[in-house]
C-alpha cells in the first residue's frame, strides 16, 4: 500500500510545537545528506493535539554515522542499537532505519530469534518503507519530514489515527511472539489514546499473554510504570485483567485477587484512581505506594497463614510475609532497591501507626515516610469501617498544635489491633522455666 503524504499546509503540526532540541538533530543529518524524520508517537500526539513526552528520530545515517556527527551523542543497546543525543537532561533518541531479517545474512550480531519467536537482536538496516512495516502498530508509523514539512502515513496509520483504532502491523500472533510487550503496549495505547483495539489485533493476546514471563523483569518495570502511573492506571489495569495479562505481571496479586471481584480489587483500584487524580492535578507520586498497593492483599494474606500454620507470632509471620512476598514479585518485574525499601517503610507503618500513645506518635510525624504510610491508612479506611477512628485521629492529631497533640495521646487507648484485625496480635512469649540446679 502506498503511503499517504500530508503537505504542510494539509496537517497542523508546526516546528513551534517540537523541542528545540529534536529540531537541531533533524536540522544537521538533513543538511548532512541524510533522510531525517520524527517519528512514532511524537507525530501521533501533535496530529492528535496532545504534547508528545519524547521526540524519536529515525533517519538513514547509521548509529555510526550520527556518533561521527554529534559528539554529545552515545551508542546504546544490543537488541536494537540506537544512539542517544545528550542536551543536559534532555535525550534525543535516533534509530536507523529498520531492514527485514530475511534479507541480510545469518550473523548473530545483526539478528537472532529464540526458539519462541522473540527478537533477540535486530540491527537490521533498510529503507522508510521497510522501517515503517516494522513499526508496532500503524498509529506509529506516521514520519514527519523535515526536508519539506510534510506528515507521511504508512499501513494506514493516518486513517486509523482518524477513525481512533488501534490496529497492529504484520500478523499479530508473529508479532507478539517477537516481542511479547507489545500486546501491554497494545492496552496502554489504547488506554491512553482512547483507541479501540480492533479484533484481529485482540485475538492472539489471551493465548499468549504467558509470553511476558520471557521478558526481563527489569524490562517489565518501566513498561509497568508507563502503564500504571501516565494518568490512566484504572482504566489500564481493567484492561490488562480483561485480557488475562495482569496475572504474568503480577501473580502474587492475581493470586489472591482471584477472577472475580473482592475487597484487594477494590483497594488497588482505589489507589489508582487516588494516583490518576494526583497526576491530574500534578502532584507528586511515587512507584513505591502503587507497588505497596499492588502487593498489600498478598503480604495480609501471607502474613494469616504463617501466623496460623506455623504458629507464628503476627510480627514474625509479617516479616516473612514481606520478604517472600517480594522475593517472588522481583521474577516476573523487578522493583529496585530503592522504591522496594519505601514499600516495606509503608507497610510497617501501617502497624507503628496503630500505636498512639505515649511520645511514640511525636516521633512518628518526623519519620520520612509518614506522609505516604498515612496516605496508605487513608485508603485503606475507605474499605475498612475499623479503620475510620484510627485514620481520624491521625488527621487530627497531625492538624492539632502541642498542647491539644498531648491531650490527644494521654486520650488514645494503649492497646491496639493491628491492622484492625483483632487475629493479628502478636503472641506473647511464654516465661522460661528456672533452670534447676545441679545437684553437687
Amino acid at each position: 500500500m502506498q503511503p499517504l503524504v500530508l503537505t504542510r499546509d494539509q496537517h497542523g503540526i508546526s516546528r513551534s510545537q517540537i523541542s528545540e532540541n529534536a529540531l537541531k538533530v533533524l536540522y544537521r543529518l538533513h543538511k548532512s545528506g541524510f533522510e531525517a524524520y520524527l517519528v512514532g508517537g511524537g507525530v501521533r500526539d501533535l496530529l492528535l493535539g496532545r504534547q508528545p513526552k519524547d521526540f524519536d528520530i529515525a533517519t538513514s545515517a547509521t548509529p555510526e554515522q550520527v556518533k561521527q556527527l554529534f559528539g554529545n551523542s552515545r551508542l546504546v543497546g544490543r537488541r536494537f542499537r540506537l544512539a542517544h543525543i545528550l542536551f543536559g537532561r534532555d535525550i534525543i533518541e535516533v534509530a536507523t532505519f529498520r531492514g527485514h531479517h530475511h534479507q541480510v545474512n545469518n550473523s548473530k550480531d545483526m539478528s537472532s530469534q529464540s526458539s519462541e519467536g522473540m527478537l533477540l537482536r535486530d540491527n537490521v538496516y533498510g529503507t522508510i518503507e521497510e522501517d515503517a512495516e516494522r513499526r508496532d502498530f500503524s498509529v506509529n508509523a506516521l514520519y514527519y519530514n523535515i526536508a519539506d514539512f510534510s506528515v507521511v502515513g504508512f499501513s494506514n496509520g493516518l486513517q486509523d489515527l482518524e477513525e481512533r483504532r488501534l490496529e497492529l502491523i504484520g500478523d499479530p500472533e508473529t508479532r507478539y511472539r517477537e516481542d511479547p510487550v507489545r500486546m501491554i503496549r497494545a492496552v496502554r495505547f489504547s488506554a491512553k489514546l482512547d483507541l479501540t483495539i480492533s479484533p484481529r489485533t485482540e485475538a492472539p493476546i489471551r493465548e499468549l499473554a504467558p509470553l511476558l514471563s520471557d521478558i526481563p523483569p527489569a524490562r517489565l518495570f518501566e513498561e509497568t510504570l508507563k502503564l500504571l502511573m501516565a494518568g490512566y492506571g484504572l482504566k489500564t489495569y481493567r484492561t490488562l485483567k480483561y485480557y488475562g495479562l495482569f496475572a504474568p505481571l503480577f501473580p502474587e496479586a492475581a493470586e489472591v485477587m482471584g477472577q472475580g471481584d473482592n475487597n484487594y480489587g477494590r483497594f488497588l483500584e482505589l489507589a489508582l484512581t487516588n494516583t490518576d487524580e494526583r497526576l491530574a492535578k500534578n502532584m507528586r507520586v511515587t512507584p513505591a505506594f502503587l507497588y505497596a498497593a499492588l502487593l498489600w492483599g498478598p503480604v495480609e494474606t501471607r502474613t494469616q497463614q504463617f501466623m496460623h500454620e506455623g504458629g507464628l507470632s503476627y510480627y514474625d509471620a509479617f516479616m516473612m510475609a514481606m520478604d517472600e512476598v517480594l522475593s517472588r514479585q522481583v521474577k516476573s518485574v523487578a522493583i529496585p532497591r530503592r522504591f522496594s525499601s519505601v514499600v516495606r517503610d509503608i507497610w510497617m507503618l501501617q502497624d507503628r501507626l496503630n500505636r498512639r500513645s505515649g511520645k511514640r506518635p511525636h516521633r512518628l510525624l518526623e519519620h520520612p515516610k509518614f506522609r505516604a504510610g498515612y496516605d496508605f491508612l487513608l485508603l485503606r479506611a475507605e474499605l475498612n469501617p475499623k479503620l475510620t477512628e484510627l485514620a481520624e485521629w491521625w488527621t487530627e492529631f497531625q492538624e492539632a498544635n502541642p498542647i491539644d497533640r498531648q491531650q490527644l495521646s494521654r486520650q488514645a487507648k494503649a492497646k491496639h489491633n493491628k491492622f484492625g484485625d483483632s487475629s493479628s496480635k502478636p503472641r506473647k512469649r511464654p516465661r522460661r522455666r528456672p533452670r534447676k540446679k545441679k545437684e553437687a
